[in-house]
């Protein structure tokens, strides 16, 4: 397969944290540190495309702005979607969303005051339909290691897993963009990859699979017949150790990619990467 129009994207893989800044200070202007973070990635990657897991909309906790919004209009991008997996706050009290499709938010819906939590994407290309794709989660939590509120060490809390979820771009260019964030528990994450890799062969357009897949030491190229095309350790981000973040193809698919630079915003636990696929 080639993709029908664009010969080339520029793709990355952003988790947001909700737009945390780290380490954490007593006061954050949540809006302006978005707003700068996302100039800084945008001006280092020129995205046409971007994939945020961890993301807020109209969250007290972080500033009550609709963020995949705002990082589209700051980085410039036309087109936008966002899809609230819960609504609350994770971590707290939060109930899933039934009917994810409908809940789907874009640069076309009406503003919203629900307060949500989710992952979205933001592109300059015209997207020809959107797809939601469920996967499941674990009956178990972890315990997980986050930073401190004042910003001084971390510290271990219990989080219990959220529904996890895909959001799928069929873009008009001809390529098919799933972004995703899987769950943080071994085993259930690798289940929930080759169920959305399944999904993602069924669908029009050559498919590009991005986002957080809590999988290390690149397990997803070896678990699922699609690769990764970009090696580098993305979490934590004050001092990149793992890998958990990826841009992946089919392994039939002949691409060149063509890694960007790394850069480390303010905000968030993970490291943003990209990369230029020319097929």
């Amino acid at each position: 397969m080639v993709v029908a129009s664009a010969k080339s994207m520029r793709i990355i893989s952003w988790n947001l944290l909700h737009g945390q800044v780290i380490p954490p200070v007593g006061s954050q202007n949540w809006q302006a540190d978005l707003i700068t973070a996302a100039g800084q990635v945008g001006g280092n990657y020129k995205a046409d495309f971007v994939s945020l897991q961890e993301v807020d909309c109209m969250q007290p906790r972080s500033g009550v702005i609709n963020q995949t919004e705002l990082i589209a209009q700051s980085m410039g991008l036309k087109y936008w979607a966002y899809l609230p997996t819960i609504s609350g706050t994770p971590g707290e009290d939060w109930q899933r969303i039934d009917n994810l499709t409908q809940s789907i938010i874009t640069q076309d819906s009406p503003a919203t005051n629900q307060m949500t939590y989710g992952i979205g994407f933001a592109t300059n290309q015209e997207i020809k339909k959107i797809y939601v794709k469920q996967l499941g989660r674990s009956v178990i939590g972890m315990p997980l290691l986050i930073p401190k509120d004042n910003g001084k060490g971390v510290r271990f809390i219990y989080v219990k897993d959220e529904p996890r979820v895909a959001l799928i771009a069929e873009l008009e260019n001809g390529l098919t963009i799933a972004t995703t964030h899987l769950s943080f528990v071994p085993f259930v994450n690798v289940f929930q990859l080759n169920r959305l890799i399944i999904a993602l062969k069924k669908l029009s357009g050559v498919p590009v699979l991005v986002g957080d897949l809590n999988l290390p030491a690149n397990i997803p190229s070896k678990l699922s017949g699609f690769k990764s095309v970009i090696s580098q350790s993305t979490y934590p981000s004050w001092k990149p150790k793992i890998q958990f973040d990826y841009i992946m193809v089919a392994n039939n698919q002949e691409v060149q990619a063509t890694p960007f630079s790394t850069i480390k915003p303010d905000i968030s636990d993970h490291v943003p990467i990209g990369v230029e696929l020319n097929f």
